[in-house]
């Protein structure tokens, strides 16, 4: 099988059920954006965390490749000609948010309160992670304008929401581990 298709040449790439759409389209940019931060979570993998988050973030890796899939089905035609049952793709579940919020519990246990909000940075792996957060959060944004025009599951839109503050809620937690210095921001006053 070949990678390359020729069949986007134009501008144009398929759905799920075989609808072409520009490449441009607002479904294409939100799963496109949910792609991009599984490669950043696939980053921060690839860093010295350890073995539990590895772990938790290959699961939620393959749970974005589910959003994904959620995202690149043509909602019109994911119901079958002889009006049957919609195509069989995996769903997002009220346990794959709870999960998010398990974790961020047991994390922030070992974290002091926050008091502030934190500059992003104090070392790479807290900065990728970081990075990652706010891709979440462009992903949400680009998922609920798709959302308003062509609904879906809206436990998408949980998912997505819970992952970002999950993503947070590590990144301070790598802080601790890696014993990175975390800044809080103070507002300055004019002088």
């Amino acid at each position: 099988m070949k990678i390359y298709t020729k069949t986007g040449d134009k501008g144009t790439t398929a759905l799920f059920g075989g609808t072409r759409v520009a490449k441009h389209n607002i479904r294409i940019d939100a799963y496109g954006t949910v792609d991009e931060l599984n490669s950043w979570l696939g980053l921060i993998r690839d860093q010295q965390v350890d073995e539990h988050t590895q772990k938790t973030l290959i699961f939620i890796q393959d749970r974005l490749f589910t959003i994904g899939s959620e995202l690149a089905t043509d909602p019109k035609k994911a119901v079958l000609k002889s009006g049957k049952e919609r195509l069989q793709i995996d769903k997002i579940s009220g346990d794959n948010i709870e999960l998010l919020e398990t974790e961020m519990d047991q994390m922030n246990e070992e974290l002091p309160p926050i008091t502030h909000f934190v500059l992003p940075g104090g070392h790479t792996t807290v900065s990728y992670c970081h990075i990652a957060r706010t891709v979440c959060r462009r992903a949400e944004r680009m998922v609920s304008n798709l959302y308003e025009k062509e609904p879906f599951d809206p436990s998408v839109l949980s998912y997505l929401n819970r992952l970002s503050d999950y993503l947070f809620v590590l990144a301070r937690k790598l802080s601790k581990d890696l014993k990175a210095e975390e800044i809080n921001w103070i507002p300055k006053k004019n002088d």
